[in-house]
């Protein structure tokens, strides 16, 4: 037996008993090493480190604590205040401000995990407390928090850079500005035509001007982080890692002396935060990194190139066949793994198709984390269940609608490259 296929058997056999993928990953990995034969076991230490030892890579942790900074600074009140004051007189406005909220937040987290556990929570409770069905909530918060890894900064946006030299990470983050947007819109539309039929009411008036004037004056710095991260990257000023330091920066001082809510004496819990959510993440790139290793130098994605170049498919039946693997793997392993290991293959075929790198790129991103609220792995399944208590069951039959309205933002961005790529060509980020 190839090493390659033991790889795969094992970790296929070690993610169906319930092992995590990070632990699947690298345990797949010492069994083949062991078993193979070819290779010494030390290339599970060496490739980890490898797969983590990267200057790009440390802008993973600066936007994590960036995004602790924020939201112990009340930033999720402010935030929920602003995109309330809009929308939550509207019938179903609840509903709407779950959205609006979690995608503005979306561009502080760069993770879907964190906007679910996060502001997720509390919209939820909110919403229950104003007689939306808990589930509902849950299925609605869970189906938003998928902006999270799409509107810049996203994490996985500078793992899939790193696995592409054809992309650039401030590329990527533009190009997922237009589809997060949409995503957000495609989530309205289903809570408006839920809200209707559930006759989910609006929570009063709209509150005078004056009152919304002071809100959104006092929303302006938290909103100003992305622009400042995206405007900084295109006018030369700093890298996309350097931009995430200087988000740490900014998100301290709003904390601390815009909105004077962030206590000196919450920083080790902070810091303990950030820390542990990092090391989960990084966890999963490295171990990933050797599993990428051996299916690397066994020839496997040359292999599988050669194969769907063989078949000569058209651009846009390679498109459909990407998509249609790629939620059936998002299924089974998380965004970033599924990152790690797929992109090396498939991105040169897209190229060799004539596929706008960036365009496939958003293709790939969105496609893996839709499995995030796919069971049987969904990880955002998981954190919503747990923060919303609600049981999986009606949480996942609650969440039917809100796939097919991201099946058909999937279609879009899929046969409209422009979606994607228009914007980064704007702002001269794609030449």
């Amino acid at each position: 037996m190839s090493a390659s296929l033991l790889l795969i058997i094992a970790a296929c056999v070690l993610l169906a008993i319930g092992v995590p993928v990070a632990f699947a990953l690298g345990l797949a990995t010492v069994i083949t090493l062991i078993l193979a034969e070819n290779y010494p076991l030390f290339v599970l230490l060496k490739e980890t480190f490898t797969g983590i030892d990267s200057f790009p890579l440390m802008a993973v942790p600066f936007f994590i604590l960036a995004a602790e900074l924020m939201s112990g600074g009340s930033l999720t009140e402010v935030l929920l205040r602003f995109a309330g004051q809009f929308v939550g007189h509207r019938r179903g406005g609840l509903g709407y401000t779950n959205v609006v909220s979690l995608t503005f937040f979306s561009g502080i987290s760069g993770s879907a995990l964190a906007d679910a556990a996060g502001p997720g929570s509390m919209l939820i409770r909110m919403m229950d407390k104003a007689g939306y069905d808990r589930s509902y909530a849950a299925a609605l918060t869970a189906s938003t928090a998928i902006v999270g890894p799409i509107i810049p900064p996203s994490i996985i946006m500078i793992i899939y850079a790193l696995q592409d030299d054809s992309v650039s990470v401030g590329a990527l983050f533009i190009a997922g500005l237009i589809p997060g947007i949409l995503i957000a819109v495609a989530m309205c539309i289903v809570n408006f035509y839920i809200s209707k039929q559930r006759n989910y009411r609006g929570d009063g008036g709209m509150p005078p001007w004056p009152e919304v004037w002071r809100t959104t004056w006092k929303a302006i710095p938290a909103l100003l982080l992305p622009v400042l991260i995206l405007g900084g990257m295109r006018a030369g000023w700093f890298t996309p890692t350097e931009a995430s330091v200087v988000a740490v920066f900014y998100a301290l001082i709003c904390g601390k002396f815009l909105y004077r809510t962030l206590e000196w004496k919450a920083l080790p819990d902070i810091l303990a935060r950030s820390a542990l959510l990092t090391a989960s993440v990084l966890i999963i790139i490295g171990l990933s990194a050797s599993f990428a290793w051996i299916l690397t130098i066994e020839g496997l994605p040359q292999m599988m190139a050669d194969w769907i170049v063989s078949m000569q498919l058209s651009p846009w039946m390679f498109l459909i066949f990407v998509n249609i693997f790629l939620l059936l793997f998002g299924i089974f392993i998380e965004p970033l793994p599924g990152v790690m290991v797929l992109a090396p293959i498939l991105a040169p075929v897209a190229v060799k198709l004539g596929i706008d790198p960036v365009h496939f790129a958003m293709i790939v991103i969105y496609n893996l984390t839709l499995g995030m609220i796919t069971p049987p792995v969904g990880g955002l399944l998981f954190v919503t269940s747990n923060v919303s208590r609600v049981p999986m069951g009606p949480l996942v039959k609650e969440l039917v609608p809100f796939l097919w309205a991201h099946g058909a933002v999937l279609l879009l961005l899929t046969f409209m490259p422009a979606l994607s790529t228009w914007l980064p060509h704007a702002l001269g980020f794609i030449k």
